[in-house]
């Protein structure tokens, strides 16, 4: 049964940190009942564990490695700009690209974020972040803020409900390994730019 449980569990994707807790709890509740019930062994110890106690190690990029990767890819203004966003403020890309000039208080310095965007057969689809957490407000840096309102205000017929970046994730993925083969530094996914905006938190 045990066995059949954690096949459940591991089937649902859950992150390996999460499976070991939960494994781990089960196992406990099975233990009192071995010390005070006389359950006579625990069978989580037969079944064996699941998921792993530490997460592997994500990559990140420094704060010198993605000026580095930025002063590579200046020549294209757009994703230069969408990356300026994804390293200074910790984004998910799909939040980017659905980024409009209402989500944007550049006296206050935030973006709202409440969307995301996707592109599934075809067709452009707005859709809500990925959990109710992910609706929130983000502060960026004011040197940030002055650039975005800069680009925007040069997008020609722009409307406040417009999606601002025209692009597409692949594009970003092209432009991601072509700064990387331009400025020399290590290759990482464009969603360990989260990573790195949270690395340059702590730092």
């Amino acid at each position: 049964m045990i066995r059949k449980w954690q096949g459940e569990m591991m089937d649902k994707g859950f992150k390996p940190t999460y499976l070991k807790t939960i494994h781990n709890q089960l196992s406990a509740i099975l233990n009192y009942a071995v010390n005070f019930y006389d359950l006579r062994s625990n069978p989580c110890r037969k079944a064996g564990s699941m998921g792993k106690s530490k997460a592997d190690e994500r990559p990140y990029w420094t704060l010198e490695e993605f000026q580095k990767f930025s002063d590579a890819i200046m020549d294209k203004q757009d994703s230069w700009m969408a990356f300026q966003i994804l390293f200074w403020t910790g984004m998910r890309i799909g939040e980017l690209l659905a980024l409009t000039p209402a989500d944007f208080d550049f006296q206050a310095c935030t973006i709202r974020i409440n969307k995301s965007y996707q592109r599934l057969e075809g067709k452009d689809i707005i859709t809500d972040p990925k959990t109710v957490k992910s609706n929130r407000m983000i502060t960026m840096p004011e040197f940030l803020s002055e650039e975005l309102e800069s680009y925007i205000g040069m997008l020609y017929g722009l409307n406040e409900n417009d999606r601002i970046f025209q692009i597409s994730k692949s594009y970003l993925h092209h432009e991601m390994d072509r700064g990387v083969k331009l400025s020399g530094v290590r290759r990482i996914r464009i969603h360990d730019l989260r990573h790195s905006h949270v690395s340059l938190l702590i730092d």
